[in-house]
């Protein structure tokens, strides 16, 4: 009697378990050490790649169609052409990339600018590391991402179409990224349906408070606060933060 000494098949692991590739970065900043260390902290995620680098918009351009990454974090102020003024060539070049503004300019203006040429968000340079990646990996999902320091200034700039002369094309390319989601069809029950709290923190939301300045104003922990904003959400139908503060601050100027 002889018995088979094949190798057992291996199993194979269930799809949602198997590693996914990571995401691809073209990062674009001008200053040579900021680019280095921030290639170097992203470096540390193994679900981050960075496949090139560039310092200025002409650079990007040349290199985005080779490379074709995921994401391309660009930098505002570059030498020649401005960041929000490349993203549209940058889109045209390379369709598929999703480019995330990643900048010191805290200007409502390049705000807006930078949603309404087609940018996936906009993010400050001070944002915490772990916060970067992130927003990144939802950036590439597709999902829009902008600064909670700049919620307030991505209102207005909602409400004013994004531009000094308000332009219906401008508006139609800043609202898909504000507010994805309608509100429900009976708002007045869903806002009855807020707490008294809840109330104060969709207000404050609406200000373009962060959760640290919120809980700091309503004196509260910031968990707490992050509780409050989970219920609103879904109480409201919304599903981001971004749609809160639009939300509520129509609603105020209905008031």
């Amino acid at each position: 009697m002889s018995f088979s000494t094949a190798p057992a098949p291996l199993a194979t692991l269930p799809q949602a378990l198997a590693p996914q590739p990571p995401v691809t970065l073209l990062v674009v900043d001008d200053h040579t050490l900021f680019r280095r260390g921030l290639i170097a902290l992203l470096g540390q995620d193994p679900g981050l790649l960075v496949v090139g680098e560039a310092g200025d918009a002409a650079e990007a351009l040349r290199l985005a169609p080779q490379l074709l990454p995921q994401v391309i974090l660009l930098d505002n102020h570059l030498p020649g052409v401005m960041g929000v003024d490349a993203i549209r060539g940058l889109r045209e070049v390379a369709p598929a990339s999703r480019v995330l503004m990643l900048t010191v300019s805290e200007d409502g203006q390049d705000l807006a600018a930078a949603l309404r040429n087609g940018a996936q968000g906009y993010l400050l340079k001070t944002i915490e590391g772990d916060l970067l990646a992130e927003a990144i990996r939802r950036a590439a999902r597709g999902e829009p991402v902008v600064s909670p320091e700049l919620m307030g200034k991505l209102v207005a700039a909602f409400q004013s179409q994004g531009a000094p002369e308000p332009q219906p094309a401008a508006a139609a390319s800043v609202l898909p990224l504000a507010a994805q989601t309608p509100p429900p069809p009976d708002a007045s029950a869903a806002v009855a349906q807020l707490s008294p709290r809840e109330e104060d923190v969709l207000r404050e939301i609406a200000r373009g408070a962060s959760n640290k300045e919120i809980a700091r104003t309503l004196d509260i922990a910031e968990t707490t606060v992050k509780i409050h904003v989970q219920h609103i959400l879904r109480k409201l139908g919304l599903s981001s933060r971004v749609q809160a503060a639009v939300y509520a601050s129509d609603r105020q100027r209905a008031e």
